[in-house]
């Protein structure tokens, strides 16, 4: 009988292993895809913020056009 409840609770103890290293793996694969989507967000923030990018959404929605360097004039201030 005792022998019996020892082989139980030695059962349990592994049933219970198990579960957590199942679980534990289940976590690693969730944080994989979690960091590769932060790879992809970034990778997609980085290109949305590029000049290129402004400089066309600048361009198409509000008709703005790049300064012809020619014709740009500097003024230099006196120092204070």
């Amino acid at each position: 009988m005792l022998l019996a409840t020892l082989l139980a609770g030695v059962v349990a103890v592994n049933v219970g292993d198990l579960q957590l290293t199942m679980r534990l793996d289940k976590t690693s694969q969730q944080r994989i895809e979690l960091q590769a989507d932060v790879a992809r967000l970034q990778g997609e923030l980085s290109s949305a913020v590029s000049t290129y990018s402004l400089q066309q959404k600048a361009q198409g929605s509000l008709g703005l056009v790049q300064a012809d360097p020619t014709t740009t004039r500097y003024v230099e201030l006196p120092p204070k």
